[in-house]
């Protein structure tokens, strides 16, 4: 048997010659990105990918999946390739040029933003970080963050997008959808839960328990134990919450609110130990009726579809791979009226200044059926 020394000799020797071929490989698909560009031609060609796949597994035996998976990125690291010098641009690359000349060099400190809620709420404390002298207009709801903003009404719109918890706000995605806004910050906020009441209320004396839905599902545990005695109400905000039990005409009501508001509504905490995790964040987003990208976006979010069959997922999953980005969210939704379909919200630690990841982008809108590029931002 051979010395660990000798193989790995053998190995580095070999190394040089796939690096050597590599290089010839992708010489030859800049030259025939070339011949695609003079007939007009499509990057993808996937009846030529089948072929070359099915002629490695047909060669390669008992290593037939490990084959599969090195041409295939190979091919794909060939798309990427193609894809950078393919001279068409894609809407997105138009998109992003235009964000990047309406950013300023910083982002700005002040501003109106739309805020969903009232004083004291979470919303309210995100508003303050990202703008911290930005002048707050409090609306009802997050459609109508959207409707201050699109009208000029304000600048700028916060909203929660997802708690460490709870999950995502879906209605936010949802808007952000529907609306084609941009995100262009995002912040995120430590969350404490406490139960407050009128001074001198005790827990056996509470029936009727206000606060957000998000908030409710944050403190669930400690709501199941209360029993079916206490009754539950959602309403708009954790901190609308805080308001109606202050200006109730009874003491045997409670909030899951903050403690600013206990101080702010002139209430007492009940219990300071309400949530399910100690490790409760929520990430806030601030939106923009017009794209911008200002200095240290380092965070891109989308939303794309795909085909609806094996492998379409991968596909797009592999664009990324190849490039070493990294995808911290992908999550599904169904598409309604359409039968087992979804839509894809990603998030990728990338900027589109960064090299390869705007021809990335253009290989994605390029390749899915629906593709919204919501912004490139920086996350504080």
């Amino acid at each position: 048997m051979m010395e660990i020394s000798e193989i790995r000799n053998k190995i580095d020797r070999i190394d040089d010659e796939l690096l050597e071929l590599f290089l010839r490989r992708m010489g030859l698909s800049e030259q025939a990105v070339s011949y695609k560009k003079e007939r007009s031609l499509p990057i993808v060609n996937k009846e030529r990918e089948r072929e070359v796949l099915a002629k490695v597994g047909e060669k390669s035996g008992e290593l037939e999946q490990y084959a599969h998976c090195l041409f295939s990125t190979l091919i794909e690291l060939s798309k990427a390739r193609q894809a950078e010098l393919y001279s068409d641009p894609a809407q997105v690359r138009l998109q992003i040029e235009r964000a990047l000349q309406a950013g300023e060099e910083v982002f700005p400190r002040t501003g109106t933003v739309a805020c969903q809620g009232t004083e004291g709420s979470n919303s309210q404390a995100a508003c303050d970080k990202l703008l911290p002298r930005g002048r707050i207009v409090y609306v009802r709801t997050f459609e109508a963050v959207f409707d201050a903003v699109e009208s000029g009404l304000c600048q700028y719109g916060v909203l929660p997008i997802e708690n460490s918890t709870n999950g995502s706000v879906r209605a936010v995605y949802d808007l952000l959808q529907r609306k084609h806004f941009s995100i262009v910050r995002a912040a995120t906020l430590y969350i404490r839960h406490e139960l407050l009441a009128k001074p001198g209320v005790r827990l056996a004396e509470i029936r009727e328990i206000y606060s957000h839905e998000q908030a409710l599902g944050q403190c669930s545990k400690f709501l199941a134990a209360l029993g079916s005695g206490v009754k539950v109400v959602p309403c708009d905000n954790t901190a609308v919450a805080a308001r109606l039990v202050a200006e109730a005409g009874r003491s045997d009501c409670a909030a899951i609110s903050s403690h600013p508001c206990a101080a702010l509504y002139g209430l007492s905490v009940v219990s300071g130990q309400i949530q399910d995790s100690d490790n409760n964040y929520t990430r806030f987003i601030c939106i923009a009726k017009e794209p911008a990208i200002y200095a240290g976006a380092n965070r891109i979010s989308l939303i794309i579809s795909c085909d609806n069959r094996p492998g379409a997922l991968y596909g797009i999953l592999s664009k990324l791979a190849v490039r070493g980005i990294n995808m911290s969210k992908l999550e599904s939704y169904p598409v309604t009226g359409r039968n087992f379909e979804f839509m894809f919200f990603l998030e990728l630690d990338a900027s589109v200044k960064e090299p390869g990841v705007l021809a990335m982008l253009e290989e994605l809108e390029r390749s899915c059926e629906v593709f919204m590029f919501l912004g490139c931002y920086a996350l504080v």
